[in-house]
């Protein structure tokens, strides 16, 4: 629990200093975009408790209007554990969209969802939501804190992961 503290205190930071960055940097987007990145996971299913390790992210898409990005986002949470990996993966198609002038957007999605524990795979309907917030770095280029929640429905159940991480996007 102590990484996902120092994580989402990382993150919690670099929002703050995205107003003077963002003062320096226009906030425009447009055309095609990419972007992706790391951070920490944390995995809940039913019936199980809340277990955490590395995660990752990976977008990419267009840009619709100035405000609202669409794109496929795919998110992966990985943890080996007594000889067996447990994985859980998402492609989601996505909307983003940024509510003001600034470089924070909220983020919602449907699509695919697969859940392996090493020994059986299952998959099924998958969500997406999550925040960020686009610091910008360069004139294309941004440092991107964010929070995803990425669910899947099994038979027989469901599973989800929060996900902190700090992600690069190119605009």
């Amino acid at each position: 629990m102590g990484n996902l503290r120092a994580i989402g205190f990382s993150a919690f930071f670099a929002i703050l200093l995205a107003s003077s960055a963002s003062a320096q940097q226009a906030q425009t987007r447009q055309g095609f975009w990419i972007g992706g990145g790391l951070g920490y996971g944390s995995l809940g299913c039913d019936g199980c408790d809340r277990v955490g390790a590395p995660s990752g992210y990976f977008k990419l898409g267009g840009t619709l209007r100035q405000n609202i990005l669409l794109g496929v986002e795919t998110n992966g949470w990985t943890k080996s554990e007594l000889g067996n990996r447990l994985t859980m993966g998402n492609v989601s198609g996505a909307v983003y969209w940024y509510p003001m002038t600034n470089g924070m957007f909220v983020k919602a999605g449907a699509g695919y969802s697969v859940l392996d524990s090493g020994i059986a795979s299952t998959s099924g309907f998958g969500l997406l939501g999550g925040v960020g917030y686009d610091v910008r770095v360069g004139r294309n280029l941004s440092i991107t804190p964010v929070a995803n929640w990425f669910r899947g429905s099994f038979d027989g159940g469901s599973a989800n992961v929060l996900q902190i991480g700090l992600g690069v996007t190119s605009h």
